[in-house]
């Protein structure tokens, strides 16, 4: 039996093929700066659109292993600002947020799905307000650049949280529908 020749390039080669062979591990993301969360809707038939200045993100995602992935966002509603004093003082008020009460939201998404045209779903709870309900987050993910980004959208049924209510819950004055948009740049902790 003559003994195996180990070179330098023989080993190298072993170890690559034992790398290539291992499994996929999740990667863990923190929300890193020139993240945006933002919201849109319409009053009284005019658009418009705001922004929460204070939220944060933790992701755990592996595109290959998408059932594998975890997505937990805490939202400071007091943050929210769409530009009109008016308002956004409005929406700090128990007819909205109610921030006295709830100060923060909180989105949690355990296990996404591939979606056929290259995006993922989260079907995750959003609490707002202290009633929890299913809200599904369509995202797409880009790791071609420095960072890692997570760009996506949802829509919330903001009558379902209590949001609006009163003489707001009309939804000829506000439709029920406000669409929810992210950006989230990542860095590992």
């Amino acid at each position: 039996m003559k003994p195996m020749l180990t070179t330098p390039a023989a080993v190298a080669a072993l170890l690559a093929g034992m790398l290539a062979a291992a499994p996929a591990i999740a990667s863990e993301y923190v929300q890193a700066e020139g993240s945006t969360l933002a919201f849109a809707s319409r009053y009284d038939g005019e658009l418009f659109t705001g922004r929460f200045h204070e939220f944060n993100t933790r992701l755990r995602f592996d595109p290959a292993k998408p059932a594998e992935g975890k997505l937990e966002v805490s939202i400071n509603l007091a943050s929210a600002a769409t530009g009109n004093t008016d308002r956004d003082s409005t929406l700090r008020t128990a007819d909205f947020f109610d921030i006295g009460r709830h100060a923060q939201a909180r989105y949690t998404a355990s296990g996404f799905r591939k979606l056929a045209d290259g995006q993922y779903a989260a079907d995750g709870t959003l609490e707002l307000r202290g009633v929890s309900k299913p809200v599904t987050l369509t995202f797409s993910w880009d790791a071609s650049g420095p960072q890692p980004v997570l760009t996506g959208r949802a829509v919330v049924q903001r009558l379902d949280f209590g949001v609006g209510g009163g003489d707001w819950a009309d939804t000829d004055l506000i439709p029920n529908a406000v669409n929810v948009s992210t950006k989230v740049v990542f860095k590992q902790p």
